[in-house]
């Protein structure tokens, strides 16, 4: 992408949305932030101030919390969110579960944790639930609906390699916790472009579904389930025979940075994929920059006689 049309998106994105695609999607934050609250920590939560924009990944980032508890949102057709919140509102959070009520000392800087991320889980996971229901038959479902907790980061410096270079409906949000015990922040960032229809009736299927299923789509089913094994190749280099001899646990072998955002997948020597490292789940993930081509499979049928 040229600068000139990059600096063009950017403008592009950070134009205000319609008023009433606005107010439909704030209205319904209020209410699910306030009920994901209740229902995942019985913690009174009052939000102060909510604003609606279209921003670039790049003013996304910027935009941060300092010191969050960055938990990536995984959606519909791979669409990965983010949800940001302020250490203030994670201790509450963490607070009221463990002690019952919140303090009125704002908590000491740190790292969020591991443990941490599991404490606000189920209040992430009832949030993007109450989200979704608070904006039942609207069309902002097609962008809203269908996100759920992926995996939580302590860095920020990582979330530009995961999240897509693309707009985001950006959501900052200034709460008010524990009846005025404490103000805190979050950021809810979503793409702006959603992957698909999400209907209400989750799941549900015409009667007549998978009634006329051909004997192509059987085999194709049954191929398509078999294992394959897949090799991620972060680099190659040639090194010298003795050096590789003398290689023992511990040794370090340098790779370039840059290696990371170009991983091959390969199986039997053959390059099937390309990808960039990634996060998913607290585990390493790839995520595919570059998808294989489809195979083309021929059946033949013997003529008869």
């Amino acid at each position: 992408m040229t600068e000139q049309a990059s600096t063009l998106r950017r403008k592009l994105g950070s134009a205000p949305q319609p008023a009433g695609e606005q107010s439909v999607a704030t209205r319904a934050l209020r209410i699910a932030l306030a009920r994901a609250a209740d229902r995942a920590a019985n913690l009174p939560l009052e939000v102060r101030t909510l604003d609606s924009q279209r921003r670039g990944l790049g003013e996304v980032l910027d935009n941060l919390p300092e010191r969050a508890m960055n938990i990536v949102l995984e959606g519909p057709g791979e669409a990965l969110g983010l949800l940001a919140l302020s250490p203030g509102l994670t201790s509450a959070l963490i607070e009221q579960q463990t002690m019952g009520r919140v303090s009125r000392t704002e908590p000491e800087p740190r790292r969020p944790t591991r443990t941490d991320a599991a404490l606000v889980a189920d209040f992430v996971e009832s949030l993007c639930r109450e989200f979704e229901t608070a904006l039942d038959g609207d069309p902002a479902l097609g962008w809203a609906g269908g996100f759920h907790y992926a995996s939580f980061l302590d860095d920020p410096r990582p979330l530009g390699l995961l999240l897509d270079d693309a707009l985001y409906r950006l959501f900052p949000v200034n709460v008010e916790l524990g009846n005025g015990a404490r103000q805190a922040t979050l950021i809810l960032a979503l793409p702006a472009e959603g992957r698909g229809h999400f209907a209400t009736a989750v799941g549900a299927e015409p009667p007549d579904a998978g009634a006329a299923r051909s004997w192509q789509e059987d085999m194709r089913d049954a191929v398509l389930a078999s294992e394959a094994r897949l090799d991620a190749v972060l680099a190659r280099m040639t090194i010298p025979l003795d050096a590789v001899l003398g290689l023992k646990p511990g040794d370090m072998v340098p790779v370039a940075t840059s290696a990371l955002d170009r991983i091959v997948l390969e199986t039997g020597g053959r390059h099937l994929a390309e990808g960039r490292l990634g996060q998913h789940k607290g585990n390493r993930a790839l995520r595919l920059t570059r998808a294989p081509e489809p195979p083309v499979a021929v059946i033949r049928r013997d003529a008869e006689g």
